[in-house]
């Protein structure tokens, strides 16, 4: 007489798969929630970048009675780099005009560009020379005396942030301003606007504007 060894293949009980389920889905949940985490930090970052530069033009302001890159007296102030001086016309612009932003400094002659500059060699910002700050989106940063071009139209100092993607600048508009959703009303209202309209994309990168 011969013994035959059986061999049988277990499989995973409905038990065991629910553990699995649910641990893949703790995973996912976790994953989710720590991409939330790395994107509210980065708006809130990029808020507190524009804060952050206007607190540093204003520290120049109280110290030297000037915008800096409008400061008249910059170039007896300055010589590493050499800068231009402003006109002292309390605009950081091209004579009185709106002057649209320049993400590309690179070297003196115009006060926006200036600007950095002088905020760096006074030490109220880190870093040196022209160039333009880089925001956590990866896009320029530029000051000038500038009227936001949706209507209602703002002629005024803004903070231009370069391109911030189509999303972002919705949820900054609703965290931290009017949030108005109208479209499109919604990016021309308030101290944080479009040059364009953001509430009504589902795609692409937007020039976002603060207030100074």
């Amino acid at each position: 007489m011969f013994n035959y060894a059986i061999n049988r293949e277990r499989g995973f009980t409905l038990v065991e798969l629910a553990i699995v389920l649910v641990i893949i889905g703790l995973i996912l949940a976790g994953v989710i929630k720590g991409q939330e985490l790395i994107t509210n930090a980065k708006i809130k970052r990029t808020y507190n970048m524009q804060k952050e530069i206007a607190a540093a033009i204003y520290t120049y302001f109280d110290r030297y009675q000037y915008y800096p890159g409008d400061d008249p007296q910059a170039a007896a102030r300055f010589s590493n780099p050499v800068v231009t001086s402003g006109d002292g016309n309390a605009l950081i612009d091209v004579g009185a005009a709106t002057t649209p932003a320049d993400f590309a400094c690179a070297a003196t002659g115009t006060e926006q560009c200036d600007l950095w500059a002088e905020l760096r060699q006074s030490g109220i910002l880190a870093g040196s020379g022209f160039t333009n700050p880089v925001h956590p989106y990866g896009g320029a940063i530029a000051v000038s005396y500038y009227e936001a071009p949706l209507v209602p139209k703002l002629l005024t100092h803004w903070i231009h942030f370069q391109n911030m993607p189509y999303d972002v600048c919705q949820l900054i508009d609703q965290q931290f301003d009017d949030g108005n959703l109208a479209t499109p009303a919604g990016a021309a209202t308030g101290t944080i606007r479009g040059k364009t309209d953001y509430m009504a994309a589902t795609t692409g990168v937007f020039q976002l504007e603060f207030k100074l």
